[in-house]
């Protein structure tokens, strides 16, 4: 970025913190008469436009292909051309870079961003009373449920309609606005992170792929995957042990699903499985004998992983119901042993030596196994999702992780595999926006004195400049994002598009 930029850009950042903490003069009401204006007309005109969009955006099944990149995937273009058609029908510029598309309002140098992303998480079919890639309106009134109707395509809907609003009312806008839409967020950042590189982003970003009030602090995603090995010694003749165990969909999901297989396993053992799940919150158990096997299958319920408390983690939850007894260190029973030694139906790492730690704004580490996998050879991996707040450095974090594998080792087996990725916290300390962001909120929410928050998700905020995210989901509400009944209320697209538009006319003005 070249002096003349830089020079800009301050100048814009200390103009905005000047307008926020000004004093001597009345404060002018935030939002201004002509957001008001804007906001009601969009929820007026559009309020049926914006559900039709969004349910031909989550028509795309834009869930990442491992072997096709971002910008060739046919699925994507399809929903790119979908968005370029409809940006030119509501008379937004657009432009496409192959990974990331542009919708633009407006010119100047100076420049507001809104940034959502197109794909999606995956999805089991399964598991929706119709196609999670068609906008259900009717199962269940008041709500419209799809993959992606949450995160992250009915932000996008809203983020059109806003602009189009604007223009609409022909406010005056000396900022130009661009909404960044993202094919690759929920699996893949470097596209994105190379695109930066060779194009100057807005001086000023929202990202639209959290909660409200706003998000200035994010916590660090990681992922420990241990891997079991492949046993070949027997255990004692006829006694009972764990045969297999699976769980989970993928790695960012607090699982529903997860099955184990006891072998030699008794009546009275069945019995006392039986009793322990029974006082379970939240669980439903199948019992069955299959080949001579007694096969438990549990169902729980899933969650974003950054949110466990909003789930009920089947994997967890099946081990614990499994300890009545310390199994023999087969495959499958080692890993039973290793899920209730080490990590408990907790989620917050208590279990794990001297890995639990919170931060006074960010809130707690989580740990969550979210995946099992089966691995060639008869081995198996448990995957969990660590999200952790500022407060201990990775070189700290990582030595306790690994003393505490060490333990169990000692006790147990000798672990085939330990791969360890740990991310780091983001905090958001010079967001000039975050004044209208929060006297927005307040007057459409009718929330007093609203203050930022920190989530255990991470968003494209951390790339963008200034930037911090503002909603789609209100505080203290389930974040239906990555599970299996992902939906957002017509009264929250609603309002969602009144804020956003507010929001745009105030810091495009």
């Amino acid at each position: 970025m070249n002096m003349k930029t830089c020079a800009r850009n301050l100048a814009m950042a200390i103009s905005f913190a000047w307008a926020a903490s000004a004093t001597g003069a009345p404060a002018q009401a935030v939002p201004g008469d002509m957001a008001i204006k804007a906001a009601k007309h969009a929820v007026t005109a559009y309020r049926d436009d914006v559900v039709d969009t969004l349910a031909k955006l989550v028509s795309y099944n834009t869930v990442a292909d491992k072997d096709i990149p971002c910008d060739r995937n046919p699925r994507h273009q399809a929903f790119k051309d979908y968005l370029k058609q409809e940006a030119t029908r509501l008379g937004l510029d657009y432009a496409d870079y192959g990974c990331v598309a542009i919708v633009g309002l407006g010119k100047g140098d100076e420049r507001v961003g809104l940034v959502a992303h197109g794909d999606v998480q995956p999805v089991d079919a399964s598991k929706w009373k119709k196609s999670p890639f068609e906008l259900d309106r009717t199962s269940e009134p008041g709500r419209l449920l799809a993959r992606g109707a949450e995160d992250d395509k009915g932000p996008i809907a809203t983020a059109l309609y806003a602009m189009k609003s604007l223009k609409d009312l022909q406010v005056p806008l000396s900022r130009r606005i661009e909404l960044y839409v993202y094919m690759a967020e929920e699996s893949d950042w470097g596209p994105l992170e190379e695109f930066i590189k060779t194009h100057t982003l807005p001086q000023m970003n929202i990202t639209l792929d959290a909660e409200y009030p706003a998000v200035t602090a994010e916590k660090g995603y990681g992922t420990l995957a241990v891997t079991m090995p492949a046993t070949t010694a027997a255990p004692p003749a006829g006694a009972p042990f764990v045969k297999a165990f699976k769980g989970g969909f993928f790695g960012s999901q607090i699982p529903e699903d997860a099955q184990a297989s006891i072998a030699n396993a008794t009546p009275a053992l069945e019995a006392q499985i039986r009793a322990r799940a029974g006082k379970q919150t939240g669980m439903h158990y199948r019992f069955e004998r299959k080949d001579g096997d007694l096969l438990v299958t549990a169902k729980g319920l899933s969650a974003h992983s950054s949110k466990p408390e909003d789930g009920v983690n089947a994997i967890s939850m099946l081990a614990d119901a499994l300890a009545v007894q310390a199994w023999p260190d087969t495959t499958a029973g080692a890993l039973v042993n290793f899920l209730n030694e080490m990590v408990g139906t907790g989620y917050y790492g208590e279990k794990f030596g001297s890995i639990a730690y919170r931060d006074a704004f960010m809130g707690p580490m989580t740990f969550a196994p979210t995946v099992i996998r089966q691995q060639e050879g008869g081995a198996i991996e448990v995957a969990i999702n660590i999200r952790r707040p500022q407060g201990k450095t990775t070189e700290q974090l990582t030595n306790e992780i690994n003393a505490a594998l060490a333990q169990w080792q000692g006790a147990h087996v000798q672990l085939a595999k330990v791969n360890m990725q740990i991310g780091d916290p983001w905090v958001q300390k010079d967001a000039p926006q975050l004044p209208v962001l929060m006297k927005t909120f307040a007057y459409f929410t009718g929330i007093k004195d609203p203050k930022p928050v920190a989530i255990g998700g991470g968003t494209n905020s951390r790339l963008f400049p200034h930037a911090v995210s503002f909603g789609p989901a209100m505080p203290k509400t389930v974040y239906t994002g990555h599970s299996e009944h992902e939906f957002i209320t017509t009264k929250q697209l609603l309002l969602n598009l009144q804020m956003y538009t507010a929001v745009l006319a105030e810091l495009a003005k």
